[in-house]
């Protein structure tokens, strides 16, 4: 019995330890006594970044080809609360208009090829163009 009782009390404590060891730790912390939300400053600043991303040529075309006037888009851009207008002014830090990626990848294809004939020049091989 007393063999029994310790295979048993062995097993059970593996896997309290099995399970102690699997579970996440939980962080605590201090949060804000404020509610979230934009001052006035940042909301302007918000506001700002986002009409002048829309009065860039091509946005502007393509907005009017989708159907919507200046005073639309304008009054829709009046109607959107703080945190709407926060995540739209973070998006537009993101957007390329007029495909500004291609320039990267050129650079980036340029550098890549410059870094091979250097492996090339310094393995003691010769690179020969006809």
């Amino acid at each position: 019995m007393n063999r029994f009782v310790r295979r048993w009390v062995a097993r059970v404590l593996v896997l309290a330890m099995t399970v102690i060891g699997i579970t996440p730790p939980a962080w605590g912390g201090f949060s804000p006594s404020e509610a979230p939300g934009l001052s006035a400053l940042e909301r302007a600043g918000d506001l700002e970044k986002v009409r002048k991303f829309l009065e860039m040529k091509l946005v502007g075309e393509r907005l009017r080809e989708l159907g919507l006037a200046p005073g639309e888009v304008q009054a829709r851009l009046d109607r959107l609360d703080d945190g709407q207008l926060h995540q739209i002014a973070l998006r537009v830090d993101d957007l390329t208009v007029a495909g500004d990626e291609g320039l990267g990848i050129i650079i980036a294809l340029l550098v890549i090829a410059i870094i091979v004939v250097i492996f090339i020049q310094l393995t003691g091989h010769k690179i020969v163009v006809k």
